[in-house]
C-alpha cells in the first residue's frame, strides 16, 4: 500500500499537466526550454555541491555508464535491425536508457531498504544526473528535427553549450575547493532547482496532452517498454553479479535498473524535436507499468517487505 501511495502524488502532477494544456494551449517548446537552460542547471549544482564525493562515486560511475551504454548498443542493433532512421533510434535511446532514479526511485528505495538503500539511491541519482545532461543531450541532439543541426559538429557544438552540466561542474569545483556558500544562497539555488522537478512533471503531462493515440507508433513504443522495464534489470543482474559489493547494495543497483523513463528525456526530446510524442509516451506508459513491474523485481531481487 506504502508503495500506491507514494506514488500517487506523481501522476496527479501529470494530470495537472494534461488538463492546464487542454484547457489553456500552452507553448510547451517555450516552457521545456526554460526548464532545460534555466532551472535544471540549479538543480545540478546543488545535487553536486551538497553531496559528499568520495571514491564510491568513481565504482558506481563505471556502473551507470556500463548499464546505460549497454542499453544504447542493445537499441542501436535493433534500430538497424529494424531499419529504424536515426532520429527514431535516438528517441527510442532516450526513453530507454535513462531511469527515474530521483523523485520515483529514491522514495521507493527507502521504504524497502531503509537508509542504506536511499544512500546509494542519492549517489546514483547524482551520477545519472550527470549521464542525462552528457550522454542524454548528446541523443536528443543527434536525432533532432530542427534546421541548424544538420552535423556531427553540430551535435557536439549543441552539448558543449547546454548549460546543466556546467551546473554540475561548477558544484563538484565549489565543493572540492571548500568554496562556502551561505545559507541563503544555497537556499535560493535549491528553491530554483527544485522546482524544475515539478515543471518537469508538469510539462511530461502537457506533452501528453497533445498526443492522439491513433498516432502513436506501437511497435517503437513496445520495444522501448520491454528495454526500459526488462532489459534493463537483466543487464544490471548480469553487471552486479561480478561486482565486489555487499548483496543489498547488488539488490538496490537491479531494482534501480527496472524504474520508468526519466521525465527530463521529455524535455529534451521536445527542445531538439526528437519525436517528443514517442519519449513522453513512453515515460507515461512506463511509469504506469511500473506498478506492476517493480513489486516483481522487488520480489525476485528479495528486497525485504517494509511492515
Amino acid at each position: 500500500m506504502q508503495f500506491f501511495i507514494i506514488l500517487f502524488p506523481i501522476f496527479c502532477i501529470f494530470i495537472v499537466g494534461f488538463i492546464a494544456q487542454k484547457a489553456l494551449n500552452f507553448d510547451v517548446a517555450n516552457l521545456s526550454k526554460m526548464s532545460l537552460y534555466v532551472l535544471s542547471p540549479f538543480l545540478a549544482f546543488k545535487t553536486f555541491y551538497t553531496h559528499s564525493l568520495t571514491t564510491d562515486y568513481l565504482f558506481y560511475i563505471c556502473y551507470i555508464l556500463g548499464l546505460c551504454f549497454s542499453l544504447v548498443i542493445i537499441i542501436s542493433i535493433l534500430s538497424m535491425i529494424m531499419k529504424y532512421s536515426t532520429k527514431e533510434r535516438c528517441a527510442m535511446i532516450l526513453s530507454s536508457c535513462f531511469m527515474n532514479n530521483g523523485n520515483y526511485g529514491t522514495p521507493v528505495l527507502l521504504i524497502f531498504f531503509g537508509s542504506v538503500g536511499f544512500d546509494l539511491g542519492v549517489i546514483m541519482m547524482v551520477l545519472q544526473q550527470f549521464v542525462m545532461s552528457t550522454v542524454g543531450i548528446y541523443y536528443a541532439a543527434k536525432g533532432s528535427a530542427r534546421r541548424d543541426i544538420v552535423s556531427q559538429k553540430d551535435v557536439i557544438n549543441k552539448v558543449i553549450r547546454m548549460p546543466v552540466a556546467y551546473g554540475a561542474f561548477l558544484g563538484i569545483l565549489f565543493q572540492l575547493c571548500h568554496i562556502p556558500l551561505s545559507k541563503s544562497i544555497i537556499k535560493s539555488i535549491g528553491m530554483i532547482g527544485d522546482s524544475s522537478i515539478v515543471v518537469i512533471m508538469i510539462i511530461l503531462g502537457m506533452q501528453l496532452a497533445k498526443i492522439k493515440i491513433q498516432q502513436l507508433d506501437y511497435p517503437k513504443l513496445s520495444l522501448s517498454l520491454l528495454t526500459r522495464m526488462i532489459i534493463s534489470p537483466l543487464v544490471a543482474f548480469c553487471m552486479v553479479y561480478f561486482m565486489p559489493i555487499l548483496p543489498i547494495y547488488k539488490q538496490v543497483l537491479i531494482v534501480l535498473a527496472a524504474m520508468p523513463s526519466a521525465a527530463n528525456t521529455t524535455l529534451m526530446s521536445v527542445q531538439f524535436d526528437t519525436h517528443p510524442e514517442l519519449v513522453s509516451s513512453a515515460t507515461l506508459l512506463s511509469t504506469l507499468l511500473s506498478l506492476i513491474t517493480l513489486p516483481i523485481v522487488l520480489w525476485l531481487v528479495g528486497a525485504p517487505i517494509p511492515f
